[in-house]
């Protein structure tokens, strides 16, 4: 007999299909019949035959025809969602759906295997396991050390010995004995009472980063957690079954305990549960239909899945992978209004930096000048203007190297502690297999990522704020020699006069979030947790700061190539050129007032969009031109290669255009 499950105003039904023939509008009646059973008032209906509704698939919200037959239109199990006419225009309205659903409908479940062992995964993984490119096993070595763990929790249970967070209570009554009758019901507990976040929930890739690492760190075999659970959490990763995650109520020690219990709570069937096939829906219904069972959790399996800083360090990958690629391209938009506001290229001269040889300043110098070198890239803009009587340009185009330097070794500072605490283990107790002892400690306190991330967000803010200043310098024609804000019929039009205003507000909120959450501290758990690290605030607000950074440059790059515009038939050069060309394809000119927000979310998503990013067009001339210009010999770090921060302090000749603007 085929079942499916039927989201009615926040609740979930299990509808059981007797004959062949019922239709679409049977199984929402039936669906709407059995709410207004559960509810005193009949949920405000007379009967269900008043109601008007339509009946979407929680996967991808198609629409379905009440006439068609259910087994037609419906597999067995599948879920769907009853829109009672109003309700979607009401506050109260649930839906089945996290926000942005159009971007998960599209959702394939991947092929390929990474393999996990605790010790190995990296930031860039991380946030690809996070957008579903992967499914995850054990190495063979991990599988082993999960095992010999596992025997030490069991040793114990069986020896009655007393230890923390396995026979014991938590907290303040660690103290507590519990007898090995309730050592079962007592994770269970810590699960549930635990599972006290607010807010909204983590999105699906992030909430799949946090699922992830919980499970790598799971893998190094320090937690004591059975291989069969371990296995049992990879195997909801593989279907993407994903808890609900409320995104507050972790202080970021003991670990991230609210949102990690979240995350515990949907695999042990209980609370809200979403795939790409069922939408949002109870827990236990959504493991049945991908065929899994919920997690039967044994003595210290709770404590394992929820004693750690993941959700701190997971958003922080993320925060970190976006923080470099945005910085990438801000050497790019900022070269792009150098030509526009016709400034010269002497302050990047090799030799100026080779004397203050700070690595991030060097790389960004670099790519100024494989972007703007005109022994290898012609400009007719920088030709028009070679003798002019500038002697030099303004801090934010002459000071780029500096300030933009800065922000890529804060970026690749805060990734080495990222990349160590992704690959660390964070429990309490952490169980030594090799000592067949447990030893209490606190690698769950969440300070290094809490403190690196807020760092993150003051450095990589500065992109925006010296961004907006060169904004302010395209659309002020008294600095630009450029038409007022880059229109034409100034008065009529307005052009970028608010798109700028944008950019000061937004530069302006994160001077407010860049204030470090890791230097506020508040005592919890009657004072046996008395210092905290504060760290999921700092991650959530430095992601925060880096869309807000993203967005001011998007804003930057449309005014310089609208800039462009009034300089033509004159050409920059070619790197740069591509990069107008990007931008053109997404966005038309600038010739009257129109509605400008979608053209600043279409340059915003060139700069997030990996495969057609600016910084994609422009890579291939600025590799060409280091291969060219860097001696084979000088080493690279990994860090630094996968930051763009290459070691160097020299190369083969300076640019000597423009050298008359002394």
């Amino acid at each position: 007999m085929p079942r499916y499950t039927v989201h009615v105003r926040g609740e979930w039904l299990a509808v059981p299909c007797l004959n062949s023939t019922s239709t679409i509008g049977w199984l929402g009646k039936e669906a709407l019949r059995r709410y207004m059973k559960n509810k005193p008032d009949n949920g405000g209906f007379a009967s269900a035959e008043e109601v008007k509704f339509y009946i979407r698939r929680c996967k991808g919200l198609g629409l379905l025809d009440l006439d068609d037959k259910v087994e037609d239109a419906l597999e067995d199990n599948e879920f769907v969602e009853v829109v009672i006419e109003g309700d979607i225009m009401s506050p109260d309205f649930i839906p089945s759906q996290p926000e942005g659903v159009h971007l998960y409908s599209k959702y394939r479940e991947p092929e390929q295997y990474i393999s996990l062992d605790g010790n190995s995964l990296t930031t860039e993984d991380l946030v690809n396991l996070g957008k579903g490119l992967y499914k995850i096993k054990l190495t063979p070595e991990a599988e082993t050390k999960v095992k010999q763990s596992r025997e030490v929790i069991e040793r114990i249970v069986k020896e009655k010995t007393v230890v923390y967070g396995i026979t014991t209570g938590f907290g303040k009554f660690a103290r507590t004995v519990i007898p090995n009758s309730k050592l079962t019901e007592l994770q269970v507990n810590l699960v549930r009472s635990h599972s006290a976040g607010v807010g909204k929930p983590l999105t699906p890739e992030r909430s799949r980063m946090l699922l992830a690492l919980r499970i790598n760190v799971l893998a190094k075999g320090y937690s004591g957690i059975s291989l069969e659970t371990l296995q049992q959490v990879i195997d909801a990763f593989n279907a993407s079954c994903l808890p609900y995650i409320p995104e507050k109520g972790t202080v970021g020690a003991s670990g991230d305990l609210a949102p990690l219990s979240h995350l515990a709570l949907g695999l042990i069937g209980e609370g809200k549960m979403w795939s790409p096939k069922s939408g949002w829906a109870d827990a236990k219904y959504v493991l049945e239909a991908h065929g899994l069972r919920p997690i039967a959790l044994k003595p210290k399996e709770g404590l394992a899945l929820i004693n750690g800083t993941q959700m701190i360090t997971s958003l922080g990958c993320e925060a970190v992978e976006r923080a470099s690629a945005i910085a990438r391209q801000a050497d790019i938009i900022a070269a792009l209004t150098l030509e526009v506001l016709k400034g010269t290229t002497r302050a990047f001269d090799t030799d100026i930096h080779a004397v203050r040889p700070h690595r991030g300043q060097v790389e960004v110098a670099f790519r100024f000048r494989s972007l703007l070198d005109s022994d290898h890239h012609p400009s007719e803009i920088a030709e028009s203007h070679r003798f002019c009587d500038r002697v030099q340009d303004a801090y934010t185009m002459r000071c780029c190297p500096q300030v933009h330097g800065v922000v890529n070794d804060t970026i690749a500072f805060v990734k080495d502690i990222m990349t160590t605490e992704i690959n660390s283990a964070t429990d309490n107790p952490m169980v030594f297999a090799e000592r067949a002892e447990t030893i209490s400690g606190g690698n769950f306190h969440g300070e290094y990522p809490a403190k690196a991330l807020d760092y993150l967000a003051i450095g990589v803010h500065e992109l925006a704020a010296i961004s907006e200043r060169r904004i302010e310098r395209l659309c002020n024609p008294s600095l630009s020699e450029l038409p007022a804000f880059l229109v034409t019929e100034g008065g009529l039009n307005s052009g970028f006069m608010i798109a700028h205003c944008t950019a000061a507000a937004l530069v302006s909120e994160n001077k407010a979030l860049c204030h470090p959450s890791s230097v506020d501290s508040l005592s919890t758990s009657a004072a046996t947790e008395d210092h905290v690290s504060m760290g999921g605030w700092s991650a959530r607000k430095a992601l925060r700061v880096i869309e807000h950074v993203e967005q001011v440059l998007a804003i930057e790059l449309l005014a310089a190539c609208q800039g462009i515009e009034f300089l033509r038939p004159l050409r920059t050069t070619t790197p740069l050129e591509k990069v107008y060309d990007l931008v053109r394809s997404v966005v038309r000119p600038w010739m009257k007032d129109r509605f400008m927000a979608p053209d600043i979310e279409a340059a915003h998503r060139l700069l997030v969009e990996q495969k057609a990013s600016v910084w994609e067009v422009a890579r291939p001339y600025i590799e060409k031109y280091r291969r060219e210009h860097i001696p084979e010999s000088r080493p690279i770090s990994p860090t630094a290669f996968s930051l763009g921060l290459m070691d160097i302090n020299s190369d083969a000749g300076h640019d000597h255009r423009q050298q008359d603007n002394l």
